[in-house]
């Protein structure tokens, strides 16, 4: 076989000889073009980098002196020009193995390198050694050059000296320089722990109040009065007593115990409000009173142990990824109460191509195995797409062994994808620990409707405004944490408002959810409503408080509730309304046409006025949560979902299906396109219970106007409609064509809701229309009609 090819070979001479001559015609404007390319390629800036690095490396090795920009560099910095000459072989190298991302990826110690080379040159300043560098002898200047000198010739270098010391330890070490500042009784910490600055300021205060009295002596003074903490029957001993034996009980004891069964310290009781005559006459004097902090339960401590290894985690998703083709890197993660989200940055799909190796004469290049050999050239370089991280959730849910998984992608912000994974252990979040921050504080500083809805994946605060949103729809199967929610809305209300500010109407179908808010004096009404026939009368009694409330803008010229209550001649304010549905299910299935049309209706205009609702619902399907009640109700609430089909009629998304329930849920702001996950607070019966008897105990000492006579009137209307009603002629030729008429009839027949069908069959009993004839008469007449 061998020798057929070899005889095969001369016969195709000149085919192979036009072959290559056509091959280096060719070959030649594609060898241009290559090399074209390589020239503009990220790898020719790197090694120009490596050279240039190496050319340093050799001048300053050198003993002869080298005039120029590298003289003046060495005198500068001395014997940092070898520190630049590395950084630049290490630069280039990093460009042009394109690993620079791998140094990139931690800017903090990049930071850190300036303030290095400031505080190692000052420290070279103090040697001045008889070395040549390049040329240039350092005991002219010093081994850290002109820059080190510098550093030490005025107070301001020495103090740029120092701090840069400073900022490379805290930028390198920050947990323990933090540590040291919190445990190290050093001068930093003290003047920052004992208020040194406000201290000076009170000693001169009270050196000028001396020198210059302004007060008369504390002999001549009348007689204090009472401070509001201190009792009027109880001396200082015995408070003093009291609190020796309050702090003797272990403060630890309140998290032994689950969260449901904690009992809280009773800051009060109602019987020393009652009994006290100067706390009663304090109350009198000063208002309404808010309650304290003390009644909800604080932050439980964390359990280090039940900590997820986000460091494994995060090795596993990489890998994970990997092993389908899809190049990521690990950006940051951040770990919330339930959750911990892995920031993950897309990588590169690079696509390469085989080239034969030839000789000069454009001969193929043999190995030592006979073929010829190749190389690889990069071709193409793209993004790795999202979809194709997105589509590997459930193979990433089983790498982690994660109950579920949710992908956002891409971060709102940020150009990365979020990897929501649950964690092993899930933390609380309590009413109080969102209420006590800084941001919830601010926001209720600017508004009376602040509600506390949770923390976000990476533990921050979550805060809303109802003013702003204005009205909230809240949807989750049963058991997701719906009520709970409802719940730690109005305790949080309850914690910062009078009853003056904000009152409530509460509609709850199922009797039990709001049950125990029934003595607040922030209701509008003197009860809540409970039974479903009343609704249409109780939300027609919030529209005409809406109209009572425009009316009077318009008399005031004035164009909202704010306006209104900030004008000079208004004596008496008017307070928000919180409108509270627990269940939109069980009204839409009574009222559909009037309770819908009473809620899009006070949706669309009752905003300026200052009336707010938060509606809830087990079952969002369309027939509950109609077009026009969610093109009203902008900001939305979605918990855990039993399908897909529910999340997007309520989101107009999927991903509420993959929540964990108890309180996880995603958050849609007015504001904002995607949904954002938040892990909602939690409230406990005991607290509520200690809101309600704080409020209902100064129920005692004040009035509170109920508006039942809007009640009545909606009432009134009803009925006066009924009678006017034009159905209620065709309902009457009904009864005439048929022997027996019933409320499902109607509602068929005449097309309308069942309240409207019941409150007719009460008015044709009431005009004699039905019940008139006994029903073995109709049976008589049939069998006559059948004889």
């Amino acid at each position: 076989m061998a020798r057929t090819n070899a005889k095969a070979r001369p016969g195709s001479g000149s085919a192979r000889s036009k072959r290559q001559s056509v091959g280096r015609k060719r070959q030649g404007p594609s060898q241009a073009a290559l090399v074209g390319s390589w020239l503009t390629r990220l790898e020719t800036f790197g090694i120009l980098l490596i050279s240039l690095g190496a050319l340093g490396l050799l001048s300053l090795i050198s003993v002869t002196r080298v005039p120029g920009l590298l003289d003046q560099v060495t005198r500068t910095v001395g014997l940092h020009s070898f520190t630049l000459s590395v950084a630049l072989l290490a630069t280039g190298f990093g460009v042009w193995r394109r690993q620079l991302d791998v140094v990139l990826g931690y800017p903090r110690y990049l930071a850190a390198v300036i303030p290095l080379l400031l505080f190692s040159a000052g420290l070279l300043s103090i040697f001045s050694p008889s070395w040549s560098i390049g040329g240039a002898t350092l005991a002219e200047k010093s081994a850290g050059g002109s820059l080190g000198l510098a550093l030490f010739a005025e107070p301001l270098g020495i103090l740029i000296w120092f701090l840069g010391g400073i900022a490379f330890v805290s930028l390198v070490w920050p947990r323990t320089v933090a540590a040291a500042l919190r445990r190290t009784p050093g001068a930093l910490a003290t003047f920052w722990s004992w208020r040194l600055d406000k201290r000076a300021l009170h000693a001169l205060l009270a050196v000028v109040d001396f020198a210059f009295p302004t007060k008369p002596p504390v002999d001549e003074r009348p007689s204090q009065a009472t401070p509001d903490w201190l009792p009027a029957e109880q001396d200082e001993d015995e408070i003093f007593e009291e609190d020796q034996s309050a702090a003797s009980e272990p403060e630890a004891a309140v998290f032994e115990a689950p969260l449901t069964q904690v009992e809280l310290p009773i800051a009060w009781s109602p019987e020393e409000a009652t009994e006290t005559p100067a706390a009663a006459a304090t109350i009198a004097q000063n208002g309404w009173n808010l309650p304290q902090m003390d009644l909800l339960i604080g932050t439980p401590p964390p359990d280090e142990s039940a900590r997820p290894d986000n460091a494994m985690r995060s090795g596993l998703i990489v890998e994970t990824l990997a092993s389908f083709g899809v190049d990521a890197r690990l950006a940051d993660f951040h770990e919330g109460p339930v959750v911990t989200q892995f920031d993950v940055e897309p990588g590169w799909e690079i696509k390469y191509k085989q080239i034969q190796e030839r000789d000069k004469d454009n001969k193929p290049i043999l190995g030592k195995d006979g073929k010829p050999k190749t190389h690889s050239e990069e071709v193409s370089r793209t993004r790795v797409r999202v979809n194709q991280i997105t589509s590997l959730a459930n193979d990433l849910a089983l790498a982690l062994a994660a109950p579920s998984l949710r992908i956002e992608a891409p971060v709102p912000g940020r150009s990365v994808v979020g990897i929501e994974v649950p964690n092993t252990a899930a933390s609380v979040v309590t009413l109080r620990s969102v209420i006590e921050t800084s941001s919830f504080q601010r926001a209720s500083a600017r508004g009376k409707l602040t509600l506390p809805l949770g923390k976000s994946v990476s533990g921050e605060p979550v805060v809303a405004d109802l003013a702003k949103m204005p009205h909230l729809l809240i949807a989750g199967a049963t058991g997701s944490g719906k009520s709970v929610c409802i719940n730690s809305v109005v305790a949080s209300v309850l914690m910062h408002s009078k009853p003056e500010e904000v009152r409530f109407v509460m509609i709850d179908p199922k009797r039990v959810e709001l049950s125990g808010f029934a003595m607040i004096p922030h209701l509008a009404f003197s009860s809540i409503v409970v039974d479903a026939e009343k609704v249409v009368g109780t939300l027609g009694a919030v529209l005409h408080e809406m109209e009572d409330r425009y009316k009077r803008f318009a008399s005031l010229a004035v164009r909202n509730i704010d306006s209104y209550n900030k004008h000079p001649s208004v004596t008496e304010k008017l307070p928000y309304w919180v409108v509270i549905i627990d269940e939109l299910a069980d009204l839409m299935m009574v009222a559909p046409f009037e309770v819908e049309r009473q809620i899009c209706r006070l949706a669309q205009l009752a905003r300026a006025t200052g009336i707010h609702l938060i509606v809830a619902t087990q079952r969002p399907s369309v027939d509950i949560v109609t077009g026009l009640i969610k093109a009203n109700f902008p900001t939305r609430i979605a918990f855990a979902m039993t399908s897909q089909v529910d999340s997007r009629t309520i989101l107009d998304m999927a991903g509420a299906e993959r929540l964990l329930g108890r309180g996880d849920m995603l958050y849609m702001a007015p504001d904002s396109s995607k949904p954002k996950r938040v892990q909602g607070v939690y409230v406990s019966d005991q607290e509520i219970d200690r809101l309600v008897t704080f409020w209902e105990s100064q129920r005692v000492n004040h009035s509170t106007q109920v508006f039942d006579h809007l009640l009545d009137r909606a009432q009134t209307e009803i009925q006066e409609a009924e009678k006017e009603d034009p159905m209620y002629e065709r309902a009457k030729a009904l009864t005439e064509e048929h022997s027996k008429v019933s409320t499902s009839m109607l509602q068929r027949r005449l097309r309308i809701g069942y309240p409207r069908a019941a409150r007719m069959i009460d008015q044709l009993e009431e005009d004699g229309y039905l019940g008139d004839k006994p029903t073995d008469a109709f049976v008589d007449e049939g069998v006559k009609e059948l004889i």
